[in-house]
């Protein structure tokens, strides 16, 4: 599997990893990944964004995560899962939160 990378690199695999677990939930469900101020190079801030609203909601703090813990665990299968059970329940929350949350079939 694919451990390691470079900041942006893992950036770019978390957004992809989240929005696909997200969107199995909802389909219109979207990742806001922040990765810049006085994150970059450290860390990743993770919300999910239903139409206008965001799960953390704002003025809450986002899903922290250590860039060198997703580096190096982003290629096993076990912290996937629970990456993505995370995700998934998320997702579902936000989906069930209010107006806009119709699941498509």
């Amino acid at each position: 599997m694919f451990s390691g990378g470079d900041y942006e690199e893992v950036a770019r695999w978390l957004g992809n990893f989240v929005t696909s677990h997200a969107k199995r939930e909802n389909p219109r469900i979207e990742a806001v990944v922040d990765a810049g101020g006085p994150r970059e190079g450290e860390s990743y801030g993770v919300r999910l964004r239903l139409g206008e609203r965001l799960h953390p909601p704002a003025g809450e703090p986002p899903i922290e995560l250590a860039y060198d813990e997703i580096a190096r665990n982003r290629g096993s299968l076990a912290w996937c899962s629970a990456l993505a059970d995370r995700v998934g329940a998320l997702a579902r929350e936000l989906s069930l939160a209010g107006p806009g949350s119709r699941r498509s079939a």
